[in-house]
């Protein structure tokens, strides 16, 4: 399933984490870009049950086009306890399908599914995107928010050097009642505007990258039922395996560092963060 998105295939698996001691989630994975195999491969079992060693016996898998969220739908469906799908058009993909209008018709599809909790990843990315296409980028993300409100699922939100226009647009079209901002890269800051609007912010592993003191700062602040974890593997390998390939069980490293960083018992912030996740997706066994 690997694509044009794919950079990461060769790298080496960041090595396996020690255990949690609770059960928790990674709310944000990209299991066919790990593989590059079928929804229902060996393959992919070992990603989840390396995860499930480590005490992430449960993801939530993302996705960004098309025929990539039929992927997502598939695995939820094949691994029926341990698996969520979210399903969309990466801001990426938007500005650039061949056929915009056929593509968010197979994602209304998709989003009727049973297995799918959440629409997303959708958003704005400012860094890869000219500002020749950003308006069709921001129809997108305008697009899969009325679709989350209609559907009553959760909305997961890329944003990438675009901080205020997202902002601006939840504002605008009004955002539903569970929007998430995966992968949360903003400062305290903005930070403060999300938790006072309600959204729950989801980190990943730039947590621990060096350069990242303003996450560090954030995270800080953030309530505890208004937090996730993730991984968005298999990106942003935590320290000190940045450049690895990422892959789910690696969220217990990224849920160490956010323990570190707030002071947090380690057992009391898992549980809470997969609390959290089935708060905004719904049970994994239903």
């Amino acid at each position: 399933m690997a694509d044009r998105h794919n950079r990461d295939l060769d790298r080496i698996p960041a090595p396996q984490p020690d255990a949690l001691p609770v059960p928790t989630v990674d709310a944000h994975a990209h299991l066919e870009i790990v593989t590059n195999e079928a929804p229902d491969s060996d393959a992919v079992k070992q990603v989840l049950d390396d995860a499930k060693a480590a005490g992430v016996d449960r993801v939530v898998q993302v996705g960004y086009s098309a025929e990539q969220s039929k992927w997502c739908v598939a695995a939820a469906e094949h691994f029926d306890d341990r698996v969520l799908a979210a399903v969309a058009l990466h801001p990426n993909e938007a500005p650039v399908v061949p056929d915009l209008d056929a593509d968010l018709k197979i994602i209304e599809e998709l989003a009727s599914h049973p297995r799918v909790r959440a629409i997303g990843e959708t958003g704005l990315d400012y860094f890869r995107t000219p500002p020749e296409l950003r308006k069709r980028q921001q129809d997108s993300f305008k697009w899969h928010i009325e679709l989350a409100k209609k559907t009553n699922k959760a909305l997961v939100i890329h944003d990438r050097d675009s901080h205020e226009d997202v902002l601006s647009i939840l504002l605008e079209v009004g955002a539903p009642e569970k929007t998430i901002f995966h992968c949360y890269s903003g400062d305290a800051e903005m930070a403060k505007i999300c938790i006072d609007r309600g959204y729950i912010l989801s980190f990943a592993g730039t947590i621990t990258f060096k350069n990242a003191p303003a996450l560090r700062e954030a995270v800080k602040l953030v309530p505890i039922d208004q937090l996730m974890a993730e991984t968005d593997s298999p990106f942003l390998a935590p320290m000190p395996n940045r450049g690895a390939l990422n892959v789910p069980a690696q969220v217990a490293t990224v849920i160490r560092a956010i323990a570190h960083e707030r002071g947090d018992d380690l057992a009391e912030l898992a549980n809470a963060l997969s609390a959290n996740a089935e708060r905004a997706f719904g049970s994994f066994n239903s």
